[in-house]
Order: structure tokens, then sequence, then C-alpha cells
């Protein structure tokens, strides 16, 4: 009672899920993926085995195709389910059974499925392809489109509740230990899609990619400072300028920002000493001094 979108994007070797359902906490149920091997969604009347039984075959080799057809032949109740695979060559299969209930379906295309059922009607998957498809910026992005996309064309006629957004790459994930890019679930809103843009937004803010890094001098060393002091954690006395930090900009003050950056959960944000991410210092402003 679900619709959802299964991809890989060639240029970031990504593979990816995203799902909106009204039933509670969907991503615990739908998505699966492994970078190097491929992507599943698995709904209607769920078979959680699809999950990992599905990723074990894509790691053995078999297309999305072969996997679809594998898992469904075996499964005495494959007509109320619903199955999508998009694998290590980015070639998707879909599968939905006869029984799945009004209005049932998947479309396919270059590297994605949309599939979806008890939705208002095929607008629903159309769009999302189409979404997907003509739609710019990173994996996440494009997935996130093509679930605004569904919602906009009826989505789940029973409604919204929850929503999942799965992506995975090689060393994606926190520290780089595994592939769990991005691994954001609302399991009970009102808006989920909303929610996981907000979401999105967040896991961006902690986790992204430094897009411009300042030198702590300057307005950027005062600006800090006054962060600092309202944060309760003023430059303690140190033993002078710390390397490229400029003379208001101490070795303490250095060591105050990495405790600060621990309390906010920005030490994958840090581009080191001496040097501050421009939109980790803008959230710091805002938060602890909006005034300076």
């Amino acid at each position: 009672m679900t619709f959802s979108i299964v991809a890989h994007d060639p240029a970031s070797g990504s593979w990816g899920v995203a799902v909106q359902s009204r039933f509670l906490a969907v991503g615990a149920l739908v998505p699966w993926a492994r970078a190097g091997v491929g992507a599943i969604a698995t709904q209607a009347w769920c078979n959680t085995s699809y999950g990992p039984r599905g990723l074990e075959l894509l790691r053995q080799g078999r297309s999305a195709r072969e996997v679809v057809e594998e898992l469904t032949a075996s499964d005495e109740g494959r007509s109320q389910r619903q199955l999508a695979v998009v694998d290590a060559r980015g070639e998707a299969y879909a599968w939905t059974g006869a029984a799945c209930p009004d209005w049932a379906g998947h479309r396919t295309g270059p590297g994605f499925s949309c599939q979806g059922n008890i939705l208002a009607g095929p607008r629903v998957v159309e769009a999302m392809a189409e979404a997907f498809a003509g739609a710019g910026g990173e994996l996440a992005d494009r997935l996130l489109a093509a679930l605004r996309a569904g919602q906009a064309a009826g989505g789940d006629r029973r409604g919204q509740q929850s929503a999942a957004l799965l992506v995975v790459r090689e060393r994606g994930g926190y520290g780089g230990f595994d592939d769990r890019a991005l691994d954001l679930r609302v399991d009970d809103h009102p808006r989920p899609i909303e929610e996981l843009a907000r979401l999105l937004d967040l896991h961006r803010l902690y986790f992204g990619r430094s897009r411009e890094v300042l030198p702590i001098e300057g307005e950027t060393a005062r600006r800090l400072l006054a962060v600092l002091e309202a944060a309760g954690m003023g430059a303690r006395p140190g033993a002078g300028p710390a390397a490229g930090g400029g003379e208001a900009w101490s070795e303490a003050a250095e060591r105050a920002l990495r405790e600060l950056y621990g309390i906010e959960n920005f030490e994958e944000r840090d581009p080191g000493p001496g040097r501050v991410d421009a939109e980790v210092l803008d959230f710091l402003v805002r938060k602890y001094a909006p005034a300076t």
C-alpha cells in the first residue's frame, strides 16, 4: 500500500530507494540496497524476505529480471506482491501481482523503476518516472523529486503517513566505514515527504561536502570568537596563535572550536586547524551569536 522508486546513478556509483505510504514506518520494510550490488523495493502484501534474499542473488551476479523471477516463482503469495529491482549494471525490472489492490502497477526506465498500489491511478507512477528522468542534482534529489511528483499526482489514495530515503555507495557512510550514504526515515507524519526533505537538508548540513572553506582570520575569527563566548566556551588562555589563524585566533580557541564541533556533531565538516566550513560558520552564528 505504497509508492516507491528504485534507481541507480552510475556517475556517483550510487543505488537508492525512496518510498511513501499510508503505513507506519514504511522505511523499516520496503527499501533494501547494497553498494556495488543493487537496490530493491518489496511492497503491497510485503514479503520482507525478498530484501536480503534478493541482495544475495544480485551479489552472485544475477540480473534484476532473474532476481524478480526467482523470488516470485517460489512464493505462493506472489499475486499479492509488488517487487522492483535495479541491479549492479543499472538494469531495472519489476513485478506487480494480479491481486494487488487497484490501482497497482509499475513503470521502468533507464536505471530505475517506479511502482505503487492502492494509488489514485496510473498517472502516479508516470509522473514519478517523468520527474526522476528530468530532475538534476544528486541521486537523493532525484528520488525525492519522484516522490513529490507521485504525491502531486494523487499518491496513495488512502493518504500519507510515512516515508523513507535510502542511498548507498562504496564507503559512503559515516567515517567511510560502511556504504549507507543516506538512510532517512519519517515513521509517522501528516506530510512525510516534506519532512523527509527537511531531514535531507539537515543531513547535508552535518555530513555534506564542504563547498567553501574560510581561513580563520579577520572577520571570520571575530565571528567565531563571539560564537565561542556565547556558547560559554570563550577562548581559554592559550599558547599563541593557531597556524594560519591570525592574531585573534589562539590555540585555546582552536581547541574550544573542536569541542563545539563535537557538541554540534560537525566532526565530518571539520576542514582542519585554522580553517572553518562557511556553512558551518553560518549555522553556528545563527544559533549562538546572531547579532554578530
